[in-house]
């Protein structure tokens, strides 16, 4: 008897990969990227790289709702629109 894997037809039939797996996986590709040189500011850099694409996403989720985001997002609201502004998302 021989067993197959099963075919995926579907970017969505891949199973998910926990966040923090990509962003370790991320990080060390950015470390081997810099050659050796020192990182500088990669805290700022990591925040500024997540927060974005995750504001703007919350964001689309809530069809531009900035109430139900900072729900979604368990920060205040005034605090979610000063993100939006420093990242001129207003």
């Amino acid at each position: 008897m021989v067993v197959t894997k099963p075919q995926i037809s579907n970017v969505d039939d891949l199973p998910a990969v926990p966040l923090r797996v990509q962003v370790q996986g991320a990080l060390r590709d950015y470390f081997r990227r810099l050659g050796g040189l020192p990182p500088a500011n990669l805290y700022k850099l990591v925040l500024e790289e997540v927060e974005q694409p995750l504001l703007e996403t919350v964001l689309q989720y809530t069809r531009g709702n900035q109430t139900r985001a900072a729900e979604i997002l368990g920060i205040n609201r005034s605090t979610l629109r000063k993100k939006l502004k420093q990242y001129h998302l207003d």
